[in-house]
């Protein structure tokens, strides 16, 4: 046995992860080679932070210490809108000077949608068809235009979809943004664990290894030097969005500016929910510190309890869209415990004790993922901003229903409806005030009512599905 093999069992052992090396005699050469590279990888102190995750209390907070964050709210007093204006001019300056970079959280597939490739190229236009990553990169596009400054964008993906992603992108030409803007890195990977506290083999040769969550951001900038490049480039803030909302405003000057006039190490945007149990984190104050607890996490309690005006207690959503001071991620990224890590009870597919292949019916294992709205609590100054839903935030999650492929095409049509309202345009609505049409505007022909008014021919007229481009 090779000396390097040799030391890798000995560490096993001295883990009792021994089980690793179970089928190791019936594998060939290329599987042998695999599992090690797959072993080197593994930071073996996760065992100890499994067991102590395991055996914590299942509560993240408590109740009697969270009380809900203040926000900048979306119905403004006079003083709060000369204060938004304020922010839009910073966050306008910022972007010419090539100060602001985006990041997009692309890791996921569209196989909860019956959809066999990247969610990012996942159709979602009324009219067109157009994907998930066209609206987003169409979006830069016209910003670019209009800032007459490039805008860095990085795309953080996963190993299962890295390479599918990059050569759709690349097959699109990137909808026409300079691919030299463009940065594609992976997050990490981390093993799966049962109850006991063993890694879990996925089949004879391989580790059942599960992406770190989107809080792997920070560990995944770091790993691929990122943080580096963007010093020499000059950035100093990155706008964080997540590919499957079709809403997102990029790079939205008023949000940056704001969090750039209240000196913020992070920022996020909010909006109200639709009703108690919606699934989306809670920002709250426990112990002077910014926290977000998560949906799963909060007590029934909490969420249905109102303030003295009807409105639910903890009334915002968080929705995955923040603003950071690179220098305060990068310093998370380089310290020494980093953001904390979560335990999600899964079914894991896996092998039994002679190798066979097991598909269970219920969780028998845990996956390990990090958080980034964890960083809350290591800012001094946070701000959290309350947007209008429907005009920031329609992800796609499910088949059907709320957050659907279905929801986000009509969310999209009254999106642009409202714009043709706004130019007093009629739009026909059926009873539940969706308009009737499915009407579509790519990016690069308007972003705004303002520059749709401009290119609109006197007398225009709604009266069938509608594209322009």
């Amino acid at each position: 046995m090779p000396q390097s093999v040799k030391e890798i069992k000995t560490k096993l052992e001295k883990y009792e992860q021994e089980h690793l090396f179970a089928f190791w005699e019936q594998l060939e050469h290329a599987e042998k080679k695999s599992l090690i590279e797959q072993i080197e990888m593994i930071d073996f102190a996760l065992i100890e932070q499994f067991k102590n995750l395991v055996t914590k209390e299942h509560l993240a907070y408590d109740p009697e210490e969270l009380a809900p964050a203040p926000f900048f709210p979306l119905d403004r007093t006079p003083e709060q809108q000369d204060k938004a204006k304020k922010a839009r001019d910073k966050g306008c300056a910022l972007l010419k000077e090539g100060k602001i970079g985006a990041i997009m959280v692309a890791g996921g597939q569209g196989s909860r949608l019956g959809f066999d490739a990247p969610k990012g190229a996942f159709p979602v236009g009324p009219v067109s068809e157009r994907t998930l990553f066209q609206y987003h990169f169409e979006n830069i596009v016209a910003l670019e235009k209009k800032m007459r400054q490039p805008i860095p964008l990085y795309i953080m993906t996963s190993k299962m979809n890295h390479q599918d992603t990059r050569k759709f992108l690349q097959k699109h030409d990137y909808f026409s943004k300079d691919k030299q803007t463009i940065h594609f890195f992976q997050q990490g990977m981390l093993p799966a664990f049962d109850e006991n506290g063993k890694i879990i083999l996925a089949d004879k040769g391989s580790i059942a290894l599960s992406p770190d969550g989107h809080g792997g951001l920070l560990n995944a900038l770091k790993h691929n030097q990122l943080f580096e490049q963007m010093e020499k480039q000059g950035l100093e803030y990155l706008y964080y969005f997540q590919v499957d909302n079709v809403l997102v405003n990029i790079c939205d000057p008023e949000f940056v500016g704001m969090h750039i006039l209240d000196n913020c190490d992070m920022s996020a945007k909010t909006c109200a929910k639709r009703e108690p149990f919606e699934k989306l984190g809670n920002i709250g104050i426990m112990d002077g510190k910014y926290v977000t607890i998560e949906y799963t996490e909060l007590t029934d309690k909490d969420k249905t309890d109102q303030k003295k005006d009807g409105r639910l207690k903890y009334e915002q959503g968080s929705i995955a869209i923040h603003t950071f001071d690179i220098e305060f991620i990068r310093s998370i990224a380089e310290s020494k415990d980093g953001l904390p890590l979560h335990l999600a009870h899964k079914k894991i597919p896996c092998v039994d004790e002679e190798g066979k292949p097991i598909t269970p019916k219920s969780p028998n294992g845990y996956k390990l993922e990090q958080f980034i709205f964890d960083a809350f609590p290591f800012a001094d100054t946070v701000l959290v901003m309350e947007t209008d839903r429907e005009k920031e935030f329609s992800p796609i999650k499910n088949a059907q229903g709320n957050d659907s492929p279905k929801k986000a095409r009509q969310d999209l049509s009254n999106y642009f409806a409202a714009w043709f309202e706004e130019l007093g345009i009629h739009v026909p609505r059926d009873d539940s005030g969706n308009s009737k049409f499915s009407i579509e505007i790519s990016p690069l022909y308007a972003q705004d009512a303002a520059e749709l008014g401009e290119k609109l021919p006197s007398g225009f007229e709604i009266n069938d599905n509608l594209l322009l481009e």
